[in-house]
Order: C-alpha cells, then sequence, then structure tokens
C-alpha cells in the first residue's frame, strides 16, 4: 500500500452558496429547475460566521497551504465578510483562488480589482458562450456584453499591477462543457486570446437535474463523437489564436473522452483532490472534493468543523481509506473531475 504523506495545498470555504445573482441552468444550487424544487423563503440562508475566518487561515497556515478558495457555490464577492477574507490572506500571505460570475457586485469593476488582483493568484471568470444569446441562455441573470467589458477592465488592471510590482495574477474562462455552447468553444479561444486571458478551464457536466440531462455529452455515443471533433477544433484554435507574447492559451480538461467513462472512469484517471484540498461548507461540514452534496456524502463523514480541524481529518480512518481505495468506490468510478494526468 502506498504511504500517505500529509499535505494540503488548498482549502475552500464555501462561505455563502445561497446568495448569487445569477441563476445558470447546471448549478445545483441556483438554477431554476432547483428553485422549483425547494422553496427558499422559507429556508435558512448558509453563511460562514466570519470568527472562522481566522482560524482557517491561522490553520492553512500551519499546513503550509498555498491558496484559499472562497465559495465556489454561489456568488464570493457577495459574501459579506469578503474584505476580512483579503485582509487575512495579507495577513497570512496565502493567496486566493477565486472564481467569480464576472458581474462584479455592489463595487466597480476598478474597486474589485485593487482589492483582488494583489492577492489573488488566479480569478477565473465563469464563462459558457461565445455570443450573447448562448451565454444568456445559459447563465440566466447574466448580460453578456457587460460582462465583457468587466473583464477588459479587470485584466487592464491587472497589467498595469504587473507593470507596477511584477506580480502576476492569471486570468482563466472557467466552462461547463455542454451540447448547448461548446459548440462556440473554438471561438471562445479566439475571444481569450483577444481578451488576454492565460487559460480555459472546465469540465462536463454535472447532471444535477433530469431537464439537462441530454446536455450531457456523456449522454449517448453521438455526444461522445461530437466533444472529441471540438476538442479537435479547439486544439487547431489554441495553436493558430495566442496571447501577445506568442504563448499558446492554457487548456486544463479539454481532451477526447471515450463513451464507457459513462459507466467507469479509465483505470488511470486520477483523483485531482484527495491528499491537496478540503472543503469547508457554511455550516462546516468538512468533504473531501466538489463532488455534488447528495453523492459527496457517499463517501464518509469527515466531521464539522471547527469541532474537527484538518489533520485529524486527513489522519483519519475515512479518509485514509478513500484516499487508497476511491477507484472502487462508486461515485469516484464515474467522477467528472477525475484526469488522466
Amino acid at each position: 500500500m502506498q504511504k500517505q504523506k500529509l499535505s494540503l495545498k488548498r482549502i475552500t470555504i464555501d462561505t455563502n452558496p445561497d446568495d448569487c445573482n445569477f441563476n445558470c441552468i447546471m448549478c445545483e444550487q441556483h438554477s431554476n429547475f432547483k428553485q422549483k424544487q425547494f422553496d427558499y423563503k422559507e429556508s435558512k440562508r448558509r453563511i460562514m460566521p466570519k470568527k472562522w475566518l481566522r482560524s482557517i487561515f491561522e490553520e492553512a497556515k500551519q499546513f503550509e497551504v498555498t491558496e484559499i478558495i472562497p465559495s465556489t457555490m454561489g456568488e464570493p464577492l457577495l459574501y459579506k465578510y469578503f474584505d476580512t477574507i483579503i485582509e487575512l490572506s495579507k495577513i497570512y500571505n496565502i493567496k486566493l483562488n477565486l472564481t467569480t460570475n464576472g458581474s462584479f457586485p455592489k463595487k466597480t469593476v476598478t474597486e474589485w480589482a485593487k482589492l483582488i488582483v494583489p492577492t489573488t493568484s488566479d480569478i477565473k471568470i465563469s464563462l459558457n458562450g461565445a455570443t450573447k444569446i448562448t451565454s444568456e441562455k445559459i447563465m440566466k441573470g447574466n448580460k453578456y456584453e457587460k460582462q465583457l467589458q468587466n473583464i477588459k477592465e479587470l485584466i487592464k488592471f491587472r497589467n498595469q499591477h504587473f507593470a507596477k510590482t511584477g506580480y502576476y495574477c492569471s486570468i482563466t474562462f472557467q466552462l461547463t462543457f455542454m451540447q448547448n455552447n461548446m459548440h462556440e468553444l473554438s471561438d471562445i479561444v479566439k475571444l481569450a486570446s483577444k481578451l488576454g486571458v492565460d487559460r480555459i478551464k472546465g469540465h462536463h457536466l454535472w447532471t444535477h437535474f433530469e431537464e439537462i440531462k441530454n446536455l450531457s455529452f456523456k449522454y449517448s455515443k453521438e455526444g461522445v463523437k461530437n466533444w472529441n471533433k471540438i476538442v479537435e477544433k479547439a486544439i487547431r484554435a489554441q495553436a493558430k489564436y495566442r496571447k501577445q507574447s506568442g504563448d499558446k492559451i492554457i487548456f486544463k480538461n479539454i481532451y477526447p473522452i471515450e463513451f464507457e467513462e459513462k459507466q467507469k472512469i479509465p483505470e488511470h484517471y486520477k483523483c485531482p483532490f484527495l491528499n491537496k484540498e478540503l472543503w469547508i461548507s457554511a455550516t462546516g461540514k468538512i468533504s473531501p472534493c466538489c463532488a455534488p452534496d447528495e453523492l459527496r456524502n457517499s463517501l464518509g463523514d469527515f466531521g464539522t468543523y471547527p469541532n474537527t480541524n484538518f489533520k485529524t481529518v486527513i489522519e483519519s480512518k475515512t479518509y485514509k481509506n478513500l484516499y487508497h481505495n476511491y477507484k472502487e468506490i462508486t461515485l469516484c468510478k464515474t467522477c467528472n473531475m477525475r484526469q488522466p494526468k
């Protein structure tokens, strides 16, 4: 049995999962398909307590964690204690890794850029189309032209900050691979090149709702063939549309797939999270990955923060068993997040 070396690189804190100004169709929490099933007016909004933040950063520093990821469920820039996260990032010298929908609420883009660019290693902008029609159909609530203008202003500030300080914060387009938007992937590559985006990253659709199951490329053999053709075209676009420096835009998770992956991921595909990352929900639940909530429960009980600390989690029998045997676990056998490298 391979010996497990205790190591963490990132901590994700789902600070405000119920706060978002968009209703993206594929979102586990905010899709209108979910809204039909659950009355949020009758529920209590989940907000991570401010008092937890410092202790999370303190423990992360002790563990030599290099990045903290603010909420990936909901819009993190709506978290009422986000300024505290920025302050703690500076105090403990731990960079933020941010995913945002690009609306930059409650402040101007420049005001946000001044806060996040100096303290962030990578800013991911959720972008799900190269056209207004496609983007706004998927990211309901988005104003596409405004989002693009926001991205331009963010990159302009990033470039100016780099020129003054030498610190470079990368900008990434974050995609969800679906059959109703990835026909525009090559045009997204072209757009990224034009704007000065560094990376294009994404993952295949988690089919949370019956209404979107047929949007998965893994839904049918024809869907798989279609995805693989899209990948070939995107790779050609990557070679053609380069950054101003002449470098290719970096691709993450854009590679051909097989239909059999719907039943079982290839054996050599690895989990990118185990022994590298932990998730802490707004209510304190600790998880080993970002799989959908209901599915994630099948992986075991890893404790609740702040009653359980990071060291206790990864030294637990439950976590060690998952680390060594995840390829035999039902959820992990078909997980969209496992990678060939």
